[in-house]
């Protein structure tokens, strides 16, 4: 009697563990598979081919260590902004993948991830965000998001005012007009995570599905992962890759590859 209690016990843990193995493996397989490889940029031969640049006074330089793209050194001057541009737009669930290494000293100003942007079709602001390049030729913020459908995840970020305060943060252009800036935030604001030191290298990598935004960067094992419910925000479902760095700000860019599904 107690050999068979055992032995029913055994079979019982048994099933039980293969069942949770079996859920967790297909939790596992429906995040990593069936994504699309769409653009692949080691970043190490001329960026012209795969991308455009806002911005007249930034500069983008190709070498063996990757893309060095680099603002204009005048804070507070609009003309210093810089935005890349990838030339092809992306439909759908996509995935983002970089190696980032900071090379600037500032601990004010942002670094921003444009996912799937076009443009609001509000007079001359056509979806193409290419037939009205030159307007942002001076890369005001404004002309992005008071004009502009698109994901926003600031990173390596910093406030204004030079007191260190570091955050990760998404929002949803296009800004309502007469509404505040932050009134495109997307809950939850992190502040004071995220940081991001000057010349070491971080993996990052964004996903966003119809119902999550989520951004994950990677050091030395060091995992730090970001995630917003944008199940109730308008969703976006086309659209450009962009990288803004505002004035002042530089970063090496390595092994840019995007995902679709």
């Amino acid at each position: 009697m107690m050999r068979s209690f055992f032995g029913f016990v055994l079979i019982f843990i048994c099933f039980s563990s293969c069942k949770i193995s079996k859920t967790t493996n297909a939790s596992d397989a429906s995040i990593k598979q069936n994504w699309t490889l769409v653009l692949n940029d080691d970043c190490t031969q001329d960026w012209t081919k795969k991308w455009t640049l806002d911005g007249l006074i930034a500069t983008v330089e190709n070498s063996k260590e990757g893309m060095h793209f680099k603002a204009g050194p005048e804070a507070y001057n609009d003309a210093h902004h810089a935005v890349l541009w990838t030339k092809n737009s992306y439909r759908g669930d996509i995935k983002i993948e970089f190696d980032y290494i900071k090379t600037d000293d500032e601990n004010r100003f942002v670094n921003i991830l444009y996912i799937q942007a076009t443009g609001d079709e509000e007079g001359v602001h056509e979806k193409d965000i290419s037939k009205w390049q030159k307007k942002r030729e001076v890369p005001a913020m404004r002309q992005y998001f008071e004009n502009m459908n698109v994901f926003h995840i600031s990173y390596a970020a910093f406030g204004n005012n030079g007191d260190g305060f570091y955050y990760v943060r998404s929002r949803r252009y296009p800004k309502a007009k007469g509404q505040p800036f932050n009134s495109i935030v997307v809950q939850p604001s992190y502040d004071k995570q995220g940081f991001f030191e000057k010349g070491k290298k971080y993996h990052i990598t964004t996903i966003k599905t119809k119902n999550l935004l989520s951004f994950e960067m990677e050091n030395d094992g060091k995992i730090e992962t970001f995630q917003w419910d944008i199940s109730q925000v308008k969703p976006i479902q086309e659209g450009k890759i962009g990288i803004r760095h505002m004035y002042r700000r530089s970063a090496i860019y390595k092994d840019f590859k995007i995902y679709t599904k």
